[in-house]
């Protein structure tokens, strides 16, 4: 248990019903008439949802130990993707369901955050971006300049994203991992 005076961005807390909510950003108020209380907002720890909610100040807040570690992406086993904790050597099998997005980001050896809580995988957090290699794109076209469209270029893990016309097959991309969004070129 936790005071809502001692709020921290990054608390996860454990409201309505046992579920999880990381504190997003928070604010005490004390306004000139009436008492204190605690501004926050709020993101649903599995949807992702975001929600503002009040809370009288000093008032009593179940938090929830959520561990990070540093974990690395070691194979897929069928469905499941399996990670090695990088301190003690165990490994986990996390479901897509909980990967999310960033299944399309992973190859063998990267590092990722794990966030455990009582011994389930709660979601995976990828560095901001990542490099991969373009496995497949339409050859560019004598003329085409880095201000021009995109083009569909099939990344070394399979999934697909929107890059400039000049890019070619075999080139070594940097990927935004929360966007999907092309960031440039990698020079070897």
């Amino acid at each position: 248990m936790a005071s809502t005076n001692d709020l921290k961005n990054g608390m996860v807390l454990k409201l309505d019903n046992d579920q999880l909510w990381s504190v997003v950003e928070f604010q005490h108020v004390k306004p000139g008439k009436g008492p204190a209380f605690v501004r926050t907002k709020l993101k649903h720890v599995l949807s992702g949802k975001v929600v503002d909610k009040t809370f009288n100040a000093g008032v009593k807040v179940e938090t929830a130990s959520v561990d990070k570690r540093g974990m690395q992406f070691s194979y897929k086993d069928g469905e499941d993707f399996v990670f090695m904790d990088m301190d003690t050597y165990d490994q986990i099998q996390i479901s897509p369901a909980v990967l999310g997005d960033n299944a399309h980001y992973l190859l063998e050896g990267n590092e990722a955050t794990v966030a455990m809580y009582e011994g389930a995988p709660l979601y995976v957090e990828l560095p901001a971006s990542v490099e991969l290699v373009i496995e497949y794109t339409e050859p560019g076209v004598q003329g085409d300049r880095s201000t021009g469209g995109t083009k569909p270029a099939r990344l070394e893990t399979g999934h697909e994203i929107g890059v400039p016309l000049f890019i070619t097959t075999g080139e070594k991309i940097k990927v935004d991992t929360r966007t999907g969004d092309y960031l440039g070129r990698v020079n070897s």
